[in-house]
This record gives structure tokens, sequence and C-alpha cells, in this order.
């Protein structure tokens, strides 16, 4: 690829940034659209539309991107709580060290390899990419000390900076902890796996249990009753018999008409009524079905916080396969159908998620291979001889080469977060975190893997396929800085493009369009909310990281746009956290050791790579020192690993011991365990998500009034 092609690339995605940043700071001002660019907001509070033309609100202006800059992490944590702070100190560190690395290597090791050999220059949007990158540097040169040179310093910085960042984080959470005052989760224990038993319930055994083995310290229990997909198909179907046995009148002062947009008739359907505010948390089985509907968990509570942890750590029964207990997600967390999943059939379903994965992966080698058949045009002409003729033109070489694989493998990978979200709710995850947590785990091995070492590997097969399991080490060498320039397009296309989208909400707008066109509803109370998608985002920035390590030394060309979009992202997500996500529950920063292990993950990749480089190059020095440095690097994971991790596992007894004493001290104890049996309720209407109605407030404010002190938002979810 030339570096016109590239250019081109780079060019259409300004473009497009542009466009819809302009776009986005138009349709943000329009009263239509404040439940799409400002739905963390009106979660709390009704918003007060005024239609009254106005000539501002048709002029971009960077109005927000001063608000995002101007926010400090405390409204980051009070808006988006620990998580959506985690995940901003996540940008903060990727461009703090992306900056050393361009810094270092774009004054240092690309001009060594644009010189690395003696050849033939050209004017510089008539070269290839390829003399910018290590493949220019002779064998034997003595300039490699200058690439290993960059390494270590890139690495010793990264470390330095993963420290602070860890134990920044560390002290974070817990503060979170001893925040937490009455969270009910501490003193709440889920119990999986009861024995059945033909002479009482589950209840009676759970009672039985542990007033028996706990008697000093068991308060209550709460049994999980079943609630499958089947299980509320039935309840939704009675609730529909009940309410066509309405009389007409009654129907008619509890719904509301609605014209339709397709038909245009004024009455075409009827909205139904919304459920009573006393049904709300009321079970939907009858007292004579309980017994039937029980299953083998439940929620016991203890009457502090230690005896919660010591039970739910401890093994209870001689079969470990009974009477397993964990310390309870909080309420609003709750994953209550994959709760009544019995425990046995846990580990099948996840060796069948495993074996899904690897199907998935499979499938997308072909989109891979097609990806990087684009990149190589003399040999999909070879293939196709028909697309001689159109891939000779210029320009439609240059759009081939520096934009089209991108896309092409952009639009397949759209389809794998929410794949993988099924996956992880097959697993059994009993909190809507720990899926969503598990789901960005598997969507970040997917990403490194297939758009990766996919990427790398396939093109490596386009060329040698008969050497390809002879020398792996000669292939890192050589198929991975050949490959720099389909990731640069890819860090331009996806990710460039990508934050435009997100800031666009295009889902969004066309819900709402459908709601005010279509269904003619102009009520924003009955529009949705959006939790942030972290296993969409965090792997995404974490892939971006990976091609940094990677390609810092062997193609330093990428990091000026990586610097790029880590810029855009910083400011794009703090907005998005502020106006547009609504939080609805916390892991408590737990995304941190993800983002750490990959980051130690990408480093050692990027040593060991560099190793093959130099060892191809025949620098065998050069090769040698670079070993050390792997083994450091090691070391300092597992120190990182001893020291902070466990915190990010386990909550420290010491931290609640000394709440259970103040708790006691001021008599708040009694107040906490009154509250415990109503804090978890299993039939109840879902809080905030995508098309259900947001609760009604009071309080009334204008549009402009949600522009005013962005980082003062009423959402603020305590835990």
């Amino acid at each position: 690829m030339k570096l016109a092609a590239l250019l081109t690339s780079a060019g259409v995605n300004t473009a497009v940034c542009v466009v819809l940043f302009s776009l986005y700071s138009v349709l943000r001002k329009q009263p239509s659209f404040v439940n799409v660019y400002f739905g963390a907001k009106i979660a709390q509070v009704r918003a007060r539309q005024q239609d009254a033309f106005r000539f501002d609100r048709f002029v971009p202006s960077p109005s927000w991107i001063l608000k995002a800059w101007e926010t400090s992490d405390e409204e980051i944590c009070a808006t988006g709580g620990l998580d959506a702070v985690v995940f901003v100190r996540m940008i903060v560190f990727s461009f703090r060290i992306f900056s050393i690395a361009a810094i270092v290597c774009n004054f240092l090791v690309l001009p060594l390899n644009y010189f690395g050999k003696e050849m033939q220059r050209h004017q510089i949007p008539a070269e290839t990419l390829e003399v910018f990158t290590i493949v220019n540097v002779e064998e034997g040169s003595r300039w490699l000390w200058a690439h290993c040179f960059a390494l270590y310093l890139i690495s010793c910085c990264a470390c330095f900076l993963l420290y602070l960042e860890y134990k920044s984080i560390s002290r974070m959470r817990l503060a979170y902890f001893t925040s937490s005052v009455s969270n009910p989760s501490y003193f709440t224990v889920l119990v999986r796996a009861i024995p059945w038993s033909r002479e009482e319930s589950y209840s009676g055994t759970v009672t039985r249990f542990f007033t028996n083995f706990y008697a000093s310290s068991y308060l209550s229990h709460q049994i999980v009753y079943r609630s499958g997909s089947v299980q509320k198909l039935v309840t939704d179907a009675g609730k529909m018999c009940k309410m066509l046995k309405l009389t007409p009148r009654e129907l008619h002062c509890g719904s509301s008409s609605m014209r339709c947009g397709l038909c245009g008739t004024t009455a075409s359907f009827t909205m139904l009524p919304m459920e009573a505010e006393t049904d709300k948390g009321r079970s939907d089985f009858d007292g004579s079905d309980l017994r039937k509907k029980e299953s083998a968990a439940a929620l016991v509570f203890f009457r502090n916080r230690y005896a919660a942890l010591v039970a739910s750590q401890g093994l209870q029964s001689r079969n470990p396969m009974s009477w397993v207990t964990d310390l309870s997600p909080e309420p609003d967390d709750m994953y209550w159908s994959n709760i009544c999943v019995p425990y046995r059939l846990l580990w099948i379903r996840k060796i069948a998620i495993l074996v899904a994965s690897m199907a998935l992966v499979a499938f997308f080698i072909v989109p891979v291979s097609l990806t990087q058949g684009l990149v190589h045009l003399d040999k999909l002409q070879k293939t196709f001889p028909f697309l001689r003729g159109i891939l000779q033109r210029k320009a439609m070489s240059q759009l081939a080469t520096g934009y089209l694989p991108s896309v092409v493998l952009i639009i397949f990978m759209y389809m794998v977060p929410p794949i993988m979200l099924l996956f992880s709710t097959m697993e059994g995850s009993i909190s809507r975190s720990d899926r969503k947590r598990s789901a960005c785990i598997k969507v970040l091995c997917f990403f490194i893997w297939n758009v990766f070492f996919g990427n790398i590997l396939s093109g490596s097969v386009i060329e040698r396929f008969s050497k390809f399991f002879k020398d792996v080490k000669n292939l890192l060498a050589t198929a991975v800085p050949s490959t720099a320039t389909f990731f640069m397009t890819y860090v331009l296309t996806s990710g460039w493009a990508s934050l435009s989208c997100e800031l666009m909400q295009p889902f969004g707008l066309l819900c709402n369009l459908f709601y005010r066109f279509v269904l003619r509803n102009k009520d924003v109370s009955t529009y949705g909310t959006l939790t942030f998608p972290y296993h969409t985002e965090v792997p995404r920035i974490l892939l971006f990281g990976l091609f940094g390590f990677v390609y810092s030394t062997l193609s330093p060309l990428i990091l000026p746009f990586l610097l790029v979009y880590l810029s855009l992202a910083y400011l794009v997500y703090r907005n998005q956290i502020l106006n547009v996500y609504v939080t609805k529950y916390q892991t408590g920063g737990t995304y941190w050791p993800i983002v750490h292990n990959t980051t130690i993950f990408s480093m050692v990749l990027m040593q060991i790579i560099a190793m093959a480089v130099f060892g191809l190059k025949k620098s065998t020095v050069a090769s040698s020192f670079v070993i050390p440095l792997i083994i450091l690097t090691l070391l300092f994971n597992e120190y990182c690993r001893q020291r902070f991790q466990p915190l990010f596992k386990h909550i420290p007894a010491q931290i609640l011991i000394e709440m259970d004493r103040q708790d006691e001290q001021t008599g708040k104890m009694k107040e906490i365990h009154q509250k415990l049996t109503s804090a978890y309720t299993q039939f109840k209407s879902s809080s905030l998500t995508l098309g259900d109605p947001v609760p009604p407030n009071h309080n009334n404010c204008r549009l402009e009034d949600l522009e005013i002190n962005p980082g003062k938002s009423p959402v603020h979810h305590p835990s």
C-alpha cells in the first residue's frame, strides 16, 4: 500500500468525523431528540420541551466538547459510577503511554526505518508504507539498537504508569466499599443447589440448615422462584386474558389512544394501561403454586456483614455440588432467570459455550481472509481476473486498499458483541454485571485472535502457505510488519468512524423517529434509556492498545492516528457517560484487572515479536537483550497480581467488620435488618431499559437546563 492510499483513508474518515460531529452538535439542541442525547438526565427529570424556533439551535457549536473536557473525575463517578471512572482512566493511560511512544519512535525509530537501505527515493505520497517500517532496515544494521532502546523505554514507562493506575484504582475501590454502608448485598448470601426433600419444601430445608449451623448470625431467607422465558410467556398470556375481559369503559379509562403514522387513523390501536404501583413487586404466582414454582436457590440474610462473608466463602457440606454459596449481587444487578438454572448443569453449559465460541472464531476466518485479499491487490487480481480492469484505476485501487478492507471487517465485527452477550447469558451468570464482564472478555479474546492474529496469519498464508507450520519465529517476524498498513487503516475506520456513530446514536435516532412519525407518540416519558456497553467499548480500546504496543517500534506511523483516536474517545465517551447512559448497577471497578492483564499481554507480545524481528535481521545481541525485558515484565505482573488483584475479587473483612461495629454503635443495624427483606424483589417491573417507560418526576426543566453543569447530573445510583 502506498502512502497516498493511507492518506485517502485518513481524508475520508476525517470528513466523516467532521460532518457527523457537526450534525451531532445541531441535533443535540433539538427538543425532539432530547431523549436520545440526554437520556441519563431525563431518567430522573422530565424535560419540558420548548418548540419555539431559535436560530442558534441549527448552528454547530463545540460547547459539548468544552463541557466534557471540564468535567472532573468526581463528577464522572457521581454520574456513571466507579466503572465509568475506570473506563476513562483506561483511555488516559493509553494516551499517556502512546504519547511517550510517539515522541520516541517517530523522532528516533522512524527516520532510521526510512533511511535503512540505499534505494531510489520517490516523493513522500508515492512511497510505499513498507519503507517506514522495520522491514526497510538492512540485516545486521547497528541501528537496530535504537529499536531495542525504544522497546526498553516504552516497556518501563508502561509498567510505571500501570502501577500508578492500579494503585489509584485500588484506593477508589476501597473507598467504594466504605461508602456502600447500606448495601444489602453485604448481608445477603446466594445459596444454590439446595438438596431436594420429599418431606419439606426448599424453604423449610433452608430454615432447618441455617438455624442449625448459623444460629447466631442467621436472620431470614427468601426462596427464588422459577422465572424463565416460558414462565414469562405464561404470565404475559394471563395478563392479556385479564385485559380482554375488561369492559370497554374500564379499558378506556386506563388506556390512551394513539394515532398510527402508517394508516393515518386517529385511533387505530390502543395503548394498554401501565402496571399499577400497588401491583409492582407482587408475585405472579398464587399461594397454592408457590411450592411448585420453588427453585433450588435462595437468598439468605445474615445479621451482620462479616457473617455473610464467612458463609459465602466457606464449603457448606461434604458434597461440593450442594449448598453452594456466593455473596449475593446487588438487587438491581440480579439476573433472576439464571439463578434458577440447576447448578449441576452449569459446567455443561460452560463447555458448550466454549465449543460455540470456538466455532464462531472459525467461522470468522472467512471475512478476515476476504479483507486481507483486498489489501493484497496483486493476489486478488490473479484469483479474480475479471477485477483487473477495475482495480487498475488509481482511485479505485487507493479506495480498495486504504478503506474497503477495514469497512468489510467492521461490518462483520458488529455481529460479535451481541452473540457473545448471549453466550455469557447462557453460561449462567448470576448477575448482569458478571454477564457483561464475561462478554467483555469473550469479545476481547475474539478481537485479539480474529482481528490481530487472524489478519497476520491469513496474510502470511497468502504469501507462503507451504511454510506456515514450519517456522513460527520467521512467520511472526515477517508477517507482523507486513500487516502494519492494514491496522493503520483499521484504526482510522473502526476507530474514528465508530466514535462518530457512538456520538450520533443512530439506533436511538431511528427509535425516536419511529415513535414520533409512525406511532405519533411525542411523550418523552415513554421512551427508554441505555446502559453503557462496556462489553463492546472496553475490548475495542484494548485492541487498539495492542496495535499501538506491537507496532510502536516496528511501524511508528500508526501512533499519530492512534493518539487522535484516543483524544476523540476521551471527549466522546465522557460526554456519553454524562448525558446518554444510565447507571443501574456497578461492578466496583472490576474491569481494571482486564485492562491490566491485556496490557501486560500486549507488552509481552510486543517484546517477543521484536525479539523475533531482531533475530531475523541477524542482530543476535539485540535479540538476546530482549529476554531480560520479558522476564522483568512477567515479574512485574506477578507482583501486581499478588498486591492488587485480590482487592478486585473479594471484599476485605477488615472493612466489613468496621462497618458492622459502626452500625451497632449508632443503632442503625436494626433499621438495616428491616429493609433487607424488601430489598430483593424478584417479580417487579424492570427498571430503566430500552423500550421501558421513564418514571415521571414532579420536577420540570428545559432543554437548556440539561446542558448546565453536566457533571452535576441528578442521576446517582448509590450502591
